[in-house]
């Protein structure tokens, strides 16, 4: 009997999923203003679902919140160097999102990603850089350095913003002091890394998250932000201008998994292959700005992101990117040792 279900099992599995009809609803548990409305409310009406929406700011607050258990999350959007943690605490469902009908638009670039080998478990949702970004009429010199954060120059000192992500923000740092990889445990460098972050500390005007009005309305005039909110600050203030650290950035992708405690478990496949179809991918990325993984979707993306300097990288810039990989638990607790010293 078991041998007859496995069979059934895996012959629906290869079924086309785009054909299926659902109904019900739908939560998701994602990064705030990170969704398009008009991409909810077509899935809604094809599939005849109530999508709910649920904010988190920060990869640790969304993970502590599922370990915690008990919420109806179905659909949770970790990023690259988090979903290795939630797949080996069996957090996420597998859920085979390369046998599903619309894998084969994702771009090869993003299939057989270490994370995720093959995707068996995520979709890609959107990618991107982390760099700075300065108002040229505040500071006319060099963007593309992380000194802007790390080594501020006089104009900006006291206007600098910088996202409150230990991960993003170590990785800048270790570039900066010579380090070749995201993931270290070089003592001698690692001290440097610190030195060089307590130092810089009292030259932030503050630990946030990208703020589009902050920077528009001129509280920052530089900041450590990811590409896609800088172009969203650019195109309300032209002043402003994304920097590709030269000593070296991090490439991160954000991903769709669905969790292994989800009520909702077909609704939540189906809208795994909702976002691989290149229209509605476009759709993503036409609201938060970023890239999204998807070949084909570009067509359907909005003009001004087609050849905007914050998603596609500049020839100079492009070996000085680096796909930044999930750290072992021992790094991670050298990491948070000295980024609590940072925040003090």
């Amino acid at each position: 009997m078991r041998s007859l279900v496995m069979t059934a099992a895996s012959i629906f599995a290869l079924l086309p999923i785009g054909s299926a009809q659902a109904e019900g609803v739908l939560n998701i548990f994602t990064w705030g203003e990170y969704t398009n409305p008009d991409l909810i409310k077509k899935f809604e009406e094809k599939y005849d679902v109530k999508v709910t929406i649920t904010d988190f700011d920060s990869n640790d607050t969304a993970l502590a919140k599922a370990r915690q258990g008990g919420n109806d999350f179905d659909i949770v959007v970790p990023t690259s160097t988090f979903v290795k943690i939630w797949i080996d605490e069996g957090l996420l469902l597998e859920t085979r999102p390369d046998q599903m009908e619309n894998f084969k638009n994702v771009d090869p670039r993003w299939v057989d990603v270490d994370f995720d080998p093959g995707r068996r478990y995520t979709v890609p949702w959107q990618w991107g850089t982390t760099g700075v970004t300065v108002d040229t009429s505040v500071y006319s010199g060099d963007p593309n350095t992380s000194a802007i954060f790390l080594d501020p120059p006089a104009e900006l000192k006291g206007k600098v913003s910088v996202l409150p992500e230990m991960g993003d923000i170590m990785t800048l740092a270790i570039y900066y002091e010579g380090g070749q990889e995201a993931c270290t445990d070089d003592k001698e460098l690692l001290r440097k890394v610190r030195d060089r972050l307590v130092a810089a500390r009292p030259s932030w005007v503050a630990l946030d998250y990208p703020s589009i009005e902050k920077y528009t309305s001129g509280d920052y005039s530089a900041g450590v932000i990811w590409g896609g909110g800088s172009l969203r600050v650019r195109l309300i203030n032209p002043n402003f201008v994304y920097g590709y650290p030269k000593e070296g950035y991090s490439i991160w992708m954000d991903n769709v998994a669905v969790l292994k405690s989800a009520p909702n478990v077909e609704n939540a496949k189906l809208f795994q292959n909702f976002i691989m179809d290149p229209e509605n991918a476009a759709l993503i990325s036409a609201y938060a700005r970023y890239a999204n993984g998807i070949a084909g979707s570009e067509k359907f993306m909005p003009e001004d992101m087609k050849n905007a300097p914050e998603i596609v990288v500049p020839a100079e810039f492009v070996d000085k990117g680096k796909f930044t990989p999930a750290c072992s638990p021992e790094i991670n607790e050298m990491y948070t040792k000295i980024w609590t010293e940072v925040l003090k």
